[in-house]
């Protein structure tokens, strides 16, 4: 029987090595979805229903739903609490099997009257989720006294990880208020994009060129940059400092 929680059933050397692999799999997905909201967003702006978008939304969904896999297969390796796990489980499995069946694009399989609410709930239910498993992650990257493989590749997970969960916060803020932002665009996966490209320029130091951000919005990009700042300072700082672990002694 496939066991919710890793940390029940692996010693130590097999936890470590296995949040290397669970780690390593998600910043892989992290670069696959930065990649499509930084370079294919301009079809899905120009025409979400066009040939072309609907299959940029096909294939970021099958993304997108690894992706949600992969935060809770992560997360199996940080608690042994298996109610956290499994209702974290449920809801991941909701907002994806939802998300399919409302977003297909061939074929519209459930019609949602209203969107704004349907989207408010999905990005309402997944953020909080992204959240929890930053939480985790950037405990266990600070953890310990020796440097690992797993926390190098935990420290660029988390990275890539805030830059997206930014992006799904502003877009949570947009569907609140469309055009917070400074840009008008279609709710959804284009919105979405859009979102997350300026959350990795804020992210990045790089100028998003939007005019017309909300305060509120613009105030939140203040925290995610100093954040950016500061967290960069505590991985120099932290782990390029700790002895390596094969220098451990046992």
């Amino acid at each position: 029987m496939f066991g919710f929680s890793l940390k029940q059933i692996l010693s130590k050397r097999e936890l470590q090595r296995e949040k290397q692999k669970d780690y390593r799999n998600v910043v892989l997905i992290q670069i696959i979805i930065v990649i499509f909201g930084l370079t294919l967003s301009e079809p899905l702006l120009a025409d979400s229903k066009s040939a072309e978008s609907k299959l940029i939304i096909s294939v970021f969904s099958f993304f997108g739903a690894t992706y949600a896999f992969l935060l809770w297969d992560l997360l199996r390796n940080f608690t042994d609490n298996r109610r956290l796990i499994s209702v974290i489980f449920a809801v991941l499995s909701g907002i994806v099997i939802t998300g399919i069946l409302v977003e297909f694009p061939y074929y519209q399989i459930i019609n949602v009257s209203n969107r704004q609410m349907y989207l408010l709930t999905i990005h309402g239910l997944l953020f909080p989720i992204e959240v929890t498993v930053i939480s985790f992650a950037i405990h266990d990257i600070f953890s310990g006294g020796f440097l690992s493989p797993d926390k190098l590749w935990g420290a660029a997970c988390i990275y890539l990880m805030v830059g997206i969960s930014f992006g799904s916060l502003y877009d949570l803020l947009t569907i609140i208020r469309p055009g917070s932002l400074g840009i008008n665009v279609e709710l959804g996966l284009p919105n979405y994009s859009e979102c997350v490209t300026y959350s990795f320029c804020v992210l990045g130091g790089v100028d998003p060129g939007i005019e017309g951000t909300s305060r509120f919005i613009r105030n939140i990009s203040v925290i995610e940059a100093v954040w950016g700042t500061i967290y960069g300072m505590l991985i120099i700082g932290k782990l390029l400092g700790l002895p390596r672990q094969e220098n451990e002694t046992t």
